[in-house]
């Protein structure tokens, strides 16, 4: 049964990496072998065809076998969005009605650059709304991307106009105190609560948990740490999740250089035995032999400091 998103979704959406064989056609085998690692690492949630998972580098019936096929592997045991960010509303509509038919829990979109006055965004999501009805929205704020800012009393307006959109996925930066008056002017008797999910590689997340975010919604190739820290917070055990945080921090760091950092996850990924190749769609970066080596001593002293901890 389809679970669909809504402004209590809390937990780790775990933002998907694309599978790619070593020519560079979709690995289908690699995809379920990722869907039950992921699901086993205990995540309440998939986020897939977003930037992270190249989406832009796929052909429409490509994204469309991709998401299928994810979805029939999941098979309704969390809610998966499905990133449908398009500069044609008709193929952004396309697209979000395939993937609901095949039972996505929701979709994300991101404005699109270009958006750089409040009333051509709001114009622009209100589009949006009327082209997916019914669907539910996770709303990407993602300024370091797309170019375009938005404040928090747009986003309490389109959370207002809008009941589509029951989730925001937070990544301006610096962003704690957006997030913070979010929470608080969200849920009251004027603007309907938003669920918001964090991104930004997770480099902030003990800070946005105590923020008031519902969680996280990134890709980093240690699922089990985003899952344990969340769940942590949630329980009261606010320095335990710091120092568990802390025990990843190097790597999750490492992860975040731009420009790289996909192929440093993915690596990590294959090393993990999730993936079988870390390909990445040119253009697109690729590793070398220092950056293999200095990923393989974060690997082992995150292992050694886990070993600590317990």
């Amino acid at each position: 049964m389809t679970q669909l998103i809504n402004r209590n979704s809390e937990g780790v959406f775990i933002i998907a990496a694309t599978p790619f064989d070593d020519a560079g056609a979709l690995d289908l085998a690699s995809t379920d072998r990722m869907v039950d690692f992921y699901l086993d690492c205990g995540v309440t949630g998939m986020t897939i065809l977003g930037i992270m998972g190249e989406a832009p580098k796929m052909g429409g019936d490509e994204a469309i076998q991709f998401a299928r096929h994810v979805l029939d592997r999941v098979a309704g045991r969390v809610p998966v969005i499905v990133g449908v960010s398009a500069a044609g509303l008709d193929n952004m509509a396309r697209l979000a009605g395939t993937v609901m038919d095949a039972g996505a829990g929701g979709v994300m979109v991101a404005p699109q650059p270009g958006m750089v006055t409040e009333a051509k965004l709001a114009a622009y999501v209100g589009q949006v709304c009327a082209a997916l009805p019914d669907i539910p929205i996770c709303f990407q704020d993602y300024p370091q991307t797309t170019g375009v800012q938005v404040s928090v009393e747009t986003i309490l307006r389109l959370a207002t106009d809008h009941p589509q959109i029951v989730m925001l996925k937070h990544e301006d930066w610096p962003g704690l105190t957006k997030l913070s008056r979010v929470r608080a002017e969200t849920g009251t008797d004027a603007v309907p609560r938003l669920s918001i999910l964090t991104g930004n590689s997770a480099l902030f997340l003990p800070q946005e948990m105590q923020r008031g975010a519902d969680g996280a919604m990134t890709g980093f190739a240690y699922p089990e740490m985003l899952v344990q820290v969340v769940a942590k917070h949630k329980a009261g055990d606010v320095d335990g999740a710091e120092d568990l945080f802390d025990a990843y921090l190097p790597l999750v760091r490492y992860e975040q250089q731009l420009g790289l950092g996909l192929a440093i996850r993915k690596e990590t990924l294959r090393r993990r035995g999730v993936l079988g190749s870390a390909k990445v769609r040119a253009p697109g970066p690729a590793m070398t032999e220092l950056d293999h080596a200095e990923l393989t001593r974060l690997i082992a002293r995150l292992e050694k400091r886990l070993k600590e901890l317990s």
